[in-house]
């Protein structure tokens, strides 16, 4: 469980990097698919010799993928910060017809609004890949693991 996490959890801190520089509402959606695919790869590596084992092998490789969604998501967030500052972000609230002089306390609210942002965005893609890699982890026993040999499977260590 631990390799397949590293392995997508790389894999998610580049994806999730990237589409916070386009848009932060986009990780969720990357979370679906790596938490995924981590649930499924856990039961390739581990091969877990019950359906329980194997819906936890999963959903610890997608915490671990998510961990890394959420990293990605914070480092892509402090970039967006460095290249809009609340002023430009005023500007462009006004050129699309927002009154943005009764927002009060830009600077606050920017900032504030920027960490709870990528905070919030980045826990729900950690529990969005921990569910979906459970269900990977599932899909592999359902698909593969019950049907595995059962001399290797029904030993007692």
């Amino acid at each position: 469980m631990v390799k397949s996490g590293l392995i997508f959890g790389a894999v998610m801190l580049v994806v999730a990097l990237g589409v916070t520089l386009l848009s932060p509402l986009c990780v969720p959606c990357a979370a679906l698919f790596i938490g995924l695919g981590a649930g499924y790869v856990a039961g390739v590596f581990d091969k877990p010799r019950t359906n329980q084992a194997a819906l936890k092998s999963g959903a610890l490789a997608g915490v671990i993928a998510g961990a890394g969604g959420f990293i990605g998501q914070a480092i892509g967030t402090a970039i967006n910060a460095s290249v809009m500052s609340p002023d430009q972000v005023m500007e462009l609230m006004r050129q699309f017809g927002i009154d943005a002089s009764q927002m009060g306390g830009a600077n606050v609210g920017y900032w504030g609004g920027l960490i709870g942002s990528a905070v919030c965005g980045g826990i729900f893609a950690v529990l969005l890949a921990a569910g979906l890699g459970a269900i990977g982890g599932i899909l592999w026993w359902q698909m593969t693991g019950k049907n595995a040999n059962p001399q290797v499977y029904n030993q007692q260590f």
